[in-house]
C-alpha cells in the first residue's frame, strides 16, 4: 500500500510547504478488494496524488468538486462509497481439498479402510442374492432341457428307430414272434393328430418312453394281447408332455377317429369309441380284455391308448378305447385311413 501514498518531500519541492494543502491531496490506502475491482482508477489517483497544484487531473476534466474534504466525501458517497467503489462483501477461504492435507495417520488410515470394506449384512446379502441368481440359472435350464431339449432327442432316437424297424420290413430280416423287452416290433398311426411313432416291447422308460416310443403293457399282470390275436386288448403308453410327447393331444380324438396299427405283414386299423378323462394310475382295470368303463359289454378285438393327465404332471391317467375294424394285409396296399 506504500506505493501508492505519495511522500512529503515531493509536495514540498514545487514550494513552501503548505500543510493544509498537502493533507488536503493525501490519498486514503486501497483495500485489496477495492483495488481489483477499480484498476482502472488507479493511474489518476497516482496523478492527483504527484500534481503540483494538489488538483486530481480526473477532478478537472470532470468537474467533481476540489474543495475541502468535505465536499471529497460527499461526492465519494455518491459514487458509492469512500474510495469510490461499492466495498465486495469479503468473501469465506476456500476449503483445501482433503487430497492436498497432510499425510493421514496410521490410526486415521485403518479407520478410513474400515470404513471402506463392505460390513458383514452387506456381504450375506451379496451371498444369498448370488444363489439366488445361480438357483434361477439351473432352474432355467432344467426346464428347457425338460420341456425342449428331452423332445428333441426323443424325435431322433423314435425316428431312427421307426427306418430301422421298416428296413428291416423290406429286408426281410425280422421275423414276426416274440419281442424282446424294448424292441421296436410295430408302428402307431393316428391320422388327425398327424402321430406316427414306434411301438416297443414294455412300458420302461428308459428303454422305451423316454426314448419317445410307446410301449405295449406286455409284463405281469398288466400283460395285455398283441393287435393280431382273435380277441383281446392291445394295451399302449406314451408321454403326454416331453420325451416326444407322442400322447400329448390324445384327448381331441373323437369317436370314429381312427387309429392305425401297422406291423411287419398286416395293417389293424381301429376306431375310437370312447374315453375316460381321469381316472386313478392304480386302475388297471382298463386294461381288462373288456374294460368295465370302455362301454364294451363282450370280449372282441379292442385298443386302449394310456397317458398322464393334466398335462406336465402324472397325478391322474387319460383313457381312450377304440375297436378295431379292420385287418388289413399290406399286401394289399395301406388301408383308406392313411391314403386319405
Amino acid at each position: 500500500m506504500t506505493a501508492l501514498r505519495p511522500e512529503r518531500e515531493s509536495e514540498a519541492s514545487y514550494g513552501e510547504q503548505q500543510p493544509y494543502e498537502s493533507y488536503e491531496s493525501y490519498v486514503p490506502p486501497l483495500d485489496d478488494e477495492t483495488v481489483a475491482l477499480r484498476l482502472s482508477d488507479l493511474p489518476e489517483r497516482i496523478d492527483e496524488a504527484t500534481s503540483p497544484s494538489g488538483v486530481s487531473s480526473a477532478s478537472a476534466a470532470t468537474g467533481t468538486p476540489t474543495g475541502g474534504r468535505a465536499a471529497r466525501r460527499k461526492a465519494a458517497k455518491r459514487r458509492g462509497g469512500r474510495h469510490g467503489g461499492r466495498r465486495a462483501e469479503p468473501t469465506a477461504p476456500e476449503e483445501e481439498p482433503e487430497d492436498s492435507a497432510s499425510p493421514l495417520s496410521r490410526v486415521e488410515a485403518r479407520r478410513r479402510a474400515k470404513a471402506r470394506k463392505p460390513s458383514p449384512g452387506v456381504l450375506a446379502s451379496r451371498a444369498i442374492g448370488e444363489v439366488f441368481i445361480t438357483t434361477g440359472v439351473l432352474m432355467l435350464l432344467f426346464v428347457t432341457y425338460q420341456l425342449w431339449w428331452t423332445n428333441v432327442r426323443a424325435h431322433a432316437q423314435a425316428g431312427k428307430e421307426a427306418s430301422n424297424l421298416q428296413e428291416e420290413w423290406e429286408s426281410g430280416q425280422r421275423a414276426p414272434g416274440e419281442f424282446e423287452a424294448g424292441q421296436g416290433f410295430a408302428l402307431l398311426h393316428i391320422p388327425k393328430l398327424d402321430v406316427v411313432v414306434p411301438i416297443a416291447e414294455g412300458v420302461s422308460n428308459k428303454k422305451v418312453l423316454d426314448r419317445g416310443m410307446v410301449g405295449h403293457y406286455s409284463e405281469g399282470a398288466l400283460k395285455t394281447a398283441m393287435p393280431s390275436a382273435k380277441s383281446g386288448n392291445f394295451g399302449l403308453a406314451g408321454h403326454r408332455n416331453t420325451h416326444g410327447e407322442p400322447f400329448r393331444y390324445i384327448n381331441r380324438l373323437t369317436k370314429g377317429d381312427e387309429i392305425v396299427v401297422e406291423t411287419q405283414d398286416d395293417y389293424f386299423v381301429y376306431k375310437m369309441t370312447s374315453s375316460l378323462p381321469v381316472t386313478s394310475p392304480s386302475n388297471t382295470s382298463v386294461l381288462n380284455p373288456v374294460p368295465p368303463q370302455s362301454g364294451f359289454t363282450a370280449p372282441g378285438r379292442y385298443i386302449t391308448l394310456t397317458t398322464c393327465t393334466p398335462e406336465f404332471t402324472s397325478k391322474y391317467r387319460l383313457i381312450v378305447w377304440g375297436k378295431m375294424v379292420e385287418e388289413r394285409p399290406r399286401s394289399k396296399g395301406k388301408p383308406d385311413a392313411l391314403v386319405n
